[in-house]
């Protein structure tokens, strides 16, 4: 062998070096990734914004409004309640399934969730068993094929007469469908959900489960990592309710680029196109619903914003610290404190109003305010405040802002 020879073959291939981004560059990337820096796409609108997220998370709870009309309207503004219940739940753009929790999905994802479908075939059952689960399920499918989309109420009745959980035969094969996909929800009806075949409800070229289990969930932790923007393996997991080692097995193949973090003190990895050009442009404004994408997940909340929220909904009322529903306020790219909302006619009430410092009295009242008007409240009253030293100064600016519009 040449000398020449022999050098290369003992040169080590070194990987490139790990691209490092400061807190601050990993805070500002996120936010763009979720729709709060920079003007809202109006043109794509509701649509535009659950598809960029790939999930909206749906719960009972409606104070100032239901989560799912909160997320498009903390993007974009005040656009009309009805527009956006129109966006989601007409001409089959999409369904409701089990991701992060229940949520609204894109239609175009059905074939990547067929991992999950197959997983609840393997199973056999839900929590609930059913006594005569192929008859059950087979009077269910007999009645969609015959009567066309019905809620479960139309089906039969949801309840058995106890409490909520105590669900009726039909109840319970009816959501057994629906978790193994033989049956959709394409549509809400006064709350309800609206069940479908999925053979035709389903777009033809997307209703299969041909995709293999590796497939699904590359792609989901795909998307999962261009709706966040930078995130590190347990979130990458969260975003979608995967498991960890899932998402190990295919990180390596969905495109996504492996960086450092300042702080983080955990392996991260980042969406390509969030890293190629600087964040620029206007940060919103508003009131965040507790179930929004951006803080749904607690521990990475923590991390990138400094801020340590939770649902205080289930706590009993003496507990709780922040309020029933406190929503986190963002202002300037940050999380700078709680308004825990309340309705009383055509008023909408600041229960309690946590704020970080006098910086955040201005953006507080401006987000009362815009969320007043969008749900058609003509005033908008603050009760306490946190500190108590900042309740004057709350109160005053919330007037004017009130005023001025």
């Amino acid at each position: 062998m040449s000398v020449a020879g022999s050098s290369l073959a003992a040169m080590t291939v070194l990987p490139p070096p790990q691209l490092s981004l400061s807190a601050d560059e990993a805070r500002r990337i996120a936010l763009r990734a979720q729709g709060f820096v920079g003007a809202p796409d109006r043109r794509a609108g509701v649509r535009g914004v659950l598809r960029a997220l790939g999930a909206v998370q749906l719960d009972t709870i409606s104070v100032l409004a239901r989560s799912h009309e909160l997320i498009p309207y903390a993007r974009l503004g005040a656009v009309g309640r009805q527009a956006v219940e129109q966006a989601y739940w007409s001409d089959g753009h999409s369904f409701e399934y089990w991701s992060h929790a229940a949520c609204i999905l894109p239609v175009e994802e059905w074939p990547h969730f067929a991992f999950r479908r197959r997983a609840r075939r393997a199973r056999g059952h839900r929590w609930h068993v059913l006594a005569d689960a192929e008859r059950s399920c087979a009077a269910v499918l007999d009645r969609l094929k015959a009567d066309g989309p019905l809620t479960s109420t139309e089906l039969g009745g949801a309840k058995n007469g106890g409490p909520w959980w105590d669900w009726s035969e039909t109840k319970i094969a009816v959501e057994w469908l629906l978790d193994t996909g033989e049956v959709v929800c394409t549509t809400r009806r006064g709350w309800k959900r609206v069940y479908n075949l999925a053979e035709r409800a389903v777009p033809g070229e997307l209703l299969h489960d041909d995709l293999d289990d590796t497939e699904c969930i590359r792609r989901l932790v795909a998307q999962a990592g261009a709706a966040m923007g930078v995130a590190t393996r347990a979130d990458l997991a969260d975003y979608h309710r995967l498991k960890g080692e899932e998402v190990a097995a295919v990180i390596d193949d969905t495109g996504l680029v492996p960086v450092e973090v300042e702080g983080w003190g955990k392996p991260a990895w980042a969406d390509p196109a969030a890293l190629a050009a600087p964040v620029r442009g206007r940060h919103r404004t508003t009131l965040l619903s507790p179930f929004d994408s951006l803080v749904w997940d607690r521990p990475r909340t923590e991390r990138i914003f400094g801020f340590t929220h939770r649902l205080e909904a289930y706590t009993p009322k003496a507990k709780r610290v922040h309020g029933y529903f406190a929503m986190p306020l963002l202002a300037g790219g940050r999380l700078v404190g709680r308004v825990d909302p309340a309705r009383e006619g055509r008023t909408l009430i600041a229960r309690q109003v946590t704020l970080d410092g006098p910086k955040a009295v201005q953006p507080a009242a401006d987000a009362l305010a815009e969320a007043a008007g969008w749900v058609g409240c003509v005033e908008a009253r603050v009760e306490r405040v946190v500190p108590e030293t900042l309740r004057e100064a709350l109160v005053g600016a919330v007037k004017l802002t009130h005023d001025r519009r």
